[in-house]
């Protein structure tokens, strides 16, 4: 069986240093808001580019604080709109919602599965005051076009980058193109943790302390609470996972783009669209999405041949019955074109050449 994905391989590729940090931390008799955290936020900042990172409870988290901090702040209300892409992730839209904010769903590109940043002017209103970008699949979502249009409206850029961990954007990491970014360390991502963790990073001194307080139950000083936050931190354990993890993601990034390289240049069969090439840089793979109009007999025959793949995701967001009445009266053909036929194959950076070898094989041998 080849396995979507087999964390506890990942994991044994650094299993020593994992366990030694793993031991430190329970030797220390300190858990929470300590000095793995500390360590960790200026590690992830120096990686990714920022001036700060703040250690949050999970990547959903780190997305609403963003923007609970910019209405504790007063620069945004609850009734502003954000744009956001249509097929995403719930937690993108989650987010907004939460916050009492409008999600704007736009479409995205067929060929990079991508927000259409051409289509992102045409939703703009007087209420809107942020475009979400969601760098999916591991791929660069940013343009300069995206970047432009915030800057010429005055609009708040915030990234979701829990797919996309060291992914680049020219001589930039995505998590420091826009204004903040949200980052989730969910075990299975790029860069996972042993449990729920995420991060905010920003070059926005007011917006770190904001998060780092709406994260703390609200308080910037211990028993007082200027704000009605919540309890969103990271702890000790995770930071010292992610902290041995983070030395290796650039290596491990280029372990999944060889595979992807050999699926793109293996792959042929006519029932099967292979993801849009890209360079290198601008894509880390975290998922390596197929579409077929076949897609479930696909699965079935891929899981007959002993490779397990997952479907991200069977229901685009404005189908779900938490947003009837909000967003169920859209028409969105390109999102659910690729909600219905996406299948994606395993990748990860313990998998092996000839692993990858007998996926190209049983995927070309599919018909119907």
């Amino acid at each position: 069986m080849i396995r979507f994905l087999d964390l506890q391989k990942v994991n044994d590729m650094h299993g020593e240093e994992l366990r030694q940090a793993l031991c430190r931390v329970a030797a220390s008799g300190w858990y929470l808001q300590g000095e793995e955290v500390r360590s960790f936020e200026q590690r992830y900042a120096s990686f990714i580019g920022t001036s700060h990172c703040v250690g949050v409870g999970n990547g959903l988290d780190a997305l609403t604080l963003i923007y609970r901090a910019y209405i504790e702040m007063g620069l945004m209300h609850e009734g502003d709109e954000v744009i956001v892409p249509a097929n995403t992730f719930i937690a993108s839209i989650l987010a907004i919602t939460e916050n009492r904010l409008v999600p704007v769903l736009v479409e995205p590109r067929m060929d990079t599965l991508q927000i259409d940043d051409e289509q992102i002017e045409r939703h703009l209103s007087p209420r809107t005051r942020s475009v979400m970008i969601v760098h999916l699949y591991g791929r660069c979502a940013y343009t300069e076009r995206v970047g432009e249009l915030c800057r010429r409206n005055g609009l708040l850029l915030v990234e979701d980058n829990a797919q996309a961990h060291g992914c680049c954007f020219q001589d930039r990491r995505t998590g420091s193109l826009g204004h903040a970014a949200g980052h989730s360390f969910y075990p299975g991502k790029n860069l996972g943790a042993m449990g729920d963790a995420g991060a905010v990073t920003t070059n926005d001194a007011a917006l770190a302390r904001m998060v780092r307080a709406l994260g703390n139950y609200g308080s910037k000083q211990k028993y007082v609470f200027d704000h009605c936050g919540r309890n969103s931190r990271m702890d000790e354990l995770q930071a010292a996972v992610l902290s041995v993890k983070l030395r290796y993601l650039d290596a491990d990034n280029q372990r999944r783009r060889a595979i992807a390289r050999q699926y793109v240049s293996g792959i042929t069969n006519p029932l099967v669209t292979l993801p849009a090439a890209t360079a290198d840089e601008a894509n880390v793979w975290h998922l390596f999405p197929v579409f077929s109009p076949c897609r479930d007999q696909l699965q079935q025959h891929l899981a007959k041949a002993g490779i397990e793949t997952l479907i991200h995701y069977p229901v685009p967001p404005h189908r779900q019955h938490c947003y009837e009445g909000l967003l169920d009266g859209l028409s969105l053909p390109v999102t659910e074109r690729i909600h219905r036929e996406e299948l994606s194959l395993p990748i990860h950076p313990a998998m092996t050449a000839d692993e990858a070898a007998q996926v190209v094989e049983a995927v070309n041998h599919f018909t119907i």
